[in-house]
């Protein structure tokens, strides 16, 4: 098999898992044509680069992706809001932004169909995005609870 065809097979594989992930056509939006990709030693896709730039690994334990700032930078342009969003409070947007997480009482809205083990776009007022993450509890939960971390923020904006 060439190289090429390898990395035809494995921009369709990565496609294919942003589809079920996070709805169907987003793959083909998120990975345009020409990303690369490094690899486990297993010889198995581990994260897709564009440029410098990290749009997502591919977790080992079940295969889905796990996004780095530039690619949720891409799927928010891409995904109309609320979807895959928890909005928190003005008032916590820079310390969410440097890397902490969004605890429940801080989110204002959340999309209700998020569940826990999501990867979630955290924004503030105005759809503007701070940091992405996994969320710890569900839409509905993240909006009713008042105690507990909502979202693991893996990556801040700053």
């Amino acid at each position: 098999m060439s190289t090429t065809c390898f990395e035809t097979s494995s921009l369709e594989r990565v496609r294919t898992i942003a589809d079920l992930q996070f709805g169907r056509g987003i793959g083909a939006r998120l990975f345009p044509d020409g990303v690369t990709f490094t690899r486990s030693t297993t010889g198995r896709v581990r994260n897709v680069m564009l440029g410098e730039d990290r749009l997502a690994t591919v977790r080992a334990q079940d295969g889905r992706l796990v996004l780095g700032l530039a690619g949720a930078q891409r799927l928010h342009e891409v995904l109309p809001p609320p979807a895959y969003r928890a909005v928190v409070l003005d008032e916590v947007e820079e310390f969410v932004a440097a890397g902490k997480n969004a605890m429940a009482k801080h989110v204002a809205e959340a999309d209700p169909q998020i569940r826990a083990g999501d990867e979630v776009l955290v924004v503030a007022s105005g759809d503007r995005l701070v940091a992405t993450g996994t969320a710890v509890l569900s839409g509905p939960e993240m909006t009713a609870c008042m105690y507990g971390v909502a979202v693991n923020v893996r990556s801040g904006r700053e």
